[in-house]
């Protein structure tokens, strides 16, 4: 159930209009990777952005992209212990570094820039408007799913629904 409703609200929260880059697709799959089997984490991602895709357009850059979003699950397995504020941020904000490190390779790698070291530079400065949005949606939708799941879980630990709520696939 948790799985599903991930995917349905990333699908959802992609098709609505927002700042490029503004999506909760890198706190989806940290969530995920934190919360769920590994084996089931790293699907949860893809499946959001390869069912989004489908109706929002495909693009080039999608193996860098997708690529990115899988990584960042793995990020997620690094709270899987134990998860706290500190770690959460540190790893939101990791985890747009590294979808602006592999994603903006992508785009010069594909030719939108020269094969240049100017070229490789340029693609990086004119993205950066791009990070500081996705990192700030990264933030803000992390605390949303984190903070959300951390408050239910404390909630009902106690109740007879606990064990099915908090079911980790």
């Amino acid at each position: 159930m948790l799985s599903f409703s991930l995917i349905i609200i990333g699908i959802l929260l992609r098709s609505t209009p927002h700042s490029p880059n503004f999506t909760p697709v890198a706190a989806i799959a940290l969530f995920a990777g934190a919360y769920l089997n590994k084996k089931y984490a790293l699907i949860i991602p893809l499946l959001l952005m390869a069912l989004s895709d489908l109706f929002l357009g495909m693009h080039d850059v999608v193996l860098f992209t997708w690529g990115s979003f899988a990584l960042i699950t793995v990020l997620g397995f690094l709270q899987q212990k134990k998860t706290t504020a500190v770690r959460t941020i540190s790893l939101s904000i990791l985890s747009s570094l590294l979808f602006f490190a592999v994603t903006n390779f992508g785009v010069w790698i594909l030719g939108w820039y020269p094969h240049t070291t100017s070229g490789l530079i340029q693609c990086y400065v004119m993205a950066l408007p791009f990070l500081r949005d996705f990192t700030l949606s990264t933030l803000i939708y992390s605390a949303v799913f984190f903070g959300s799941y951390e408050l239910i879980a404390r909630a009902v630990r106690d109740k007879k629904l606990a064990k099915s709520l908090l079911y980790k696939l």
